[in-house]
């Protein structure tokens, strides 16, 4: 896999960790760990699950990156009026590129299909459950109102999964299966697509 996807990843998932502060009160430190809880937790989460060094000890510059990106949009956001739903579209495509990082990630180092697809959800979304934690919020991933979210990195994965055994070693096949998370995460939002909430019968 080509390096600048995991950099990208990380920076695009520290901007929204920056974003996600808005209106908490926090310091630059606490924006920082934010940041890189969301840059970095999922795909911690995913190498100690597939018992393999963790990926920012082995390339600590994906810590740098998220760093940079984080301080960048701290100062940005002070200069510039950040459209209203800027997090949400930061957060779609970290979603999206750390959801098929996961998945092949966890292939390449033998995990089945099934797991494969399974850690490409936790890339995905852990670090974004992190960082709302870290808010005193209830993660996304949790909530009706989120229009799907974990669901589309579950399809995406899936899509990818599938191009992988019948199109072994193709570029392409990464890309689309990003293109599919992204595309259904932004359709979701516009056109407010979303799983049944739970809700018992009423007596």
């Amino acid at each position: 896999m080509p390096p600048w996807i995991e950099y990208s990843a990380c920076a695009v998932c520290a901007i929204s960790g920056v974003l996600a502060a808005e209106g908490k009160r926090i310091d630059l430190f606490g924006v920082l760990v934010l940041a890189l809880v969301t840059a970095v937790g999922g795909g911690t989460i995913r190498d100690i699950c597939l018992d393999t060094q963790v990926f920012w000890l082995k390339n600590p510059g994906t810590i740098l990156a998220s760093t940079l990106a984080a301080l960048f949009a701290f100062l940005a956001v002070r200069y510039i009026c950040m459209p209203s739903r800027a997090l949400l579209i930061a957060d779609a495509f970290g979603l999206a590129m750390f959801g098929i990082v996961g998945t092949e990630k966890a292939l390449i180092l033998g995990a089945s299909k099934v797991a494969a697809i399974l850690l490409g959800i936790v890339t995905g979304v852990a670090g974004g459950v992190l960082r709302d934690v870290l808010r005193s919020e209830i993660p996304w991933v949790f909530r009706a109102e989120v229009h799907l979210y974990a669901t589309t990195v579950f399809v995406g994965s899936i899509v990818f999964v599938l191009l992988d055994s019948w199109f072994p070693h193709n570029e392409s096949n990464r890309f689309i299966g990003m293109l599919a998370i992204l595309l259904l995460r932004l359709l979701a939002m516009h056109f407010g697509l979303r799983l049944p909430a739970f809700r018992m019968r009423a007596h």
